[in-house]
């Protein structure tokens, strides 16, 4: 008997209240989207969870593109058969043996169609007992067993599955808004584009490119990090912002312990212009707090006077092991490591503040004309658009 239906378990988002009908609906939507490539499966909503119709499609390839969905807090492999005693017997003994896990199991019945003639108690004894007539190798072990059998009776039909597999967990992308993520290229910012997106927010990128100073190769790895986040989001924007200008000026006129502060500081503001613009409601950063100079917590104060938009800091009391151990398991670490230095390590000051002082920050800047460079750089942002099935080749005419 094969298994013939994926279970979609909700998680999180069983806990919403009138609002959760547009969460299960994102999520239907996101996994429409992931699944598109497999036109014979069908997907349909409940209230607590969601089920994958196969329709002969081979679930492996299925259980794997599911995993990377925000919102399902786990999956299993399901047998689908009528609310009849035998056919229920007959396929959790399937269940049983096609699991080739261990020698023991427990039966977990949930009687949702009160009009199943046995109650839940009573056939977890029916089930056991017929699986242990037809085996010989499988004792019952209600404490630890080696393979847990659910039979899910509902009005419709009746669900028999053996295993759980973890899902992403946290929200359907899209559920939550955008926000306008600064990625750099290196290891921290991506990791908090992609915790962003288990919250259920959708991203937007905004990347400071400065040549001649940063290569092609940088805004590629760019480019590649952002392709790698649209596995777990589907499609994200990318505006690339030419920087090279502004940042020059900033290093000739500004006291070079505090040109870090103001370089952050104009990258706030160009990224709230954007963000109005592209009707987001945040920006992200991938600051972690007293990791280098400009993430002291006076650092971060004077930057984030010159927006009013909320900054979110999702890494902030993470430290670099956990950062980078997040950076593994979502597969950018080897793209962030590539040796093409962003904007950000150019004209880097030898002795940058830590505790710069707002009045002087604004000081510093009165004494410069910056608005003329800024409204140029918005008029110059180039901006690509990324799905996952975007293919390297795609970005060429780019360069």
């Amino acid at each position: 008997m094969l298994y013939d239906h994926i279970l979609i378990r909700y998680g999180e988002l069983s806990l919403k209240g009138k609002n959760r009908k547009k969460f299960i609906f994102q999520l239907h939507e996101n996994v429409r989207t992931k699944l598109k490539q497999y036109p014979a499966v069908k997907i349909h909503n409940a209230r607590d969870r969601m089920t994958i119709m196969l329709n002969g499609q081979a679930p492996d390839p299925i259980l794997d593109a599911c995993q990377s969905i925000f919102g399902i807090q786990s999956l299993s492999l399901a047998i689908k058969v009528e609310n009849d005693e035998n056919k229920i017997k007959e396929a959790a003994l399937a269940a049983l043996t096609d699991h080739k896990a261990g020698t023991t199991f427990k039966i977990t019945t949930r009687r949702a169609d009160k009009s199943f003639p046995i109650g839940s108690q009573e056939f977890n004894h029916v089930v056991g007992s017929h699986l242990l007539r037809n085996t010989e190798e499988y004792t019952v072990d209600v404490h630890h067993p080696d393979v847990e059998i659910h039979i899910d009776i509902r009005t419709q039909a009746t669900y028999i599955t053996s295993k759980r597999i973890k899902g992403a967990a946290g929200l359907p992308v899209g559920s939550a808004g955008k926000t306008a993520l600064l990625l750099s290229g290196g290891i921290d910012s991506p990791v908090a584009g992609y915790l962003m997106m288990r919250r259920g927010v959708r991203l937007e990128v905004i990347h400071f490119h400065s040549p001649p100073f940063t290569s092609e190769a940088a805004k590629q790895k760019v480019i590649d990090l952002a392709k790698q986040l649209t596995y777990y989001g589907n499609q994200i924007k990318v505006h690339v912002v030419p920087f090279a200008t502004l940042q020059q000026k900033i290093h000739k006129n500004i006291p070079h312990g505090y040109s870090m502060t103001v370089m952050r500081r104009m990258m706030l503001k160009i990224s709230e212009k954007i963000a109005e613009r592209e009707n987001i409601l945040s920006i992200t950063t991938g600051e972690s707090l007293g990791q280098v100079a400009s993430q002291t917590m006076q650092s971060m104060h004077a930057i984030n006077d010159v927006t009013n938009y909320p900054v979110l800091r999702p890494l902030v009391s993470m430290d670099k092991e956990e950062i980078i151990r997040i950076a593994k398991e979502i597969k950018t670490y080897d793209i962030s490591i590539r040796p093409h230095e962003d904007c950000c390590t150019v004209f880097v000051p030898k002795a940058p503040k830590t505790k710069p002082k707002l009045d002087k920050v604004k000081y510093f800047e009165s004494l410069i004309n910056m608005e003329d460079d800024i409204q140029n750089m918005m008029n110059n942002i180039e901006t690509i658009m990324l799905t996952e099935d975007s293919e390297a080749n795609d970005f060429e005419a780019l360069f």
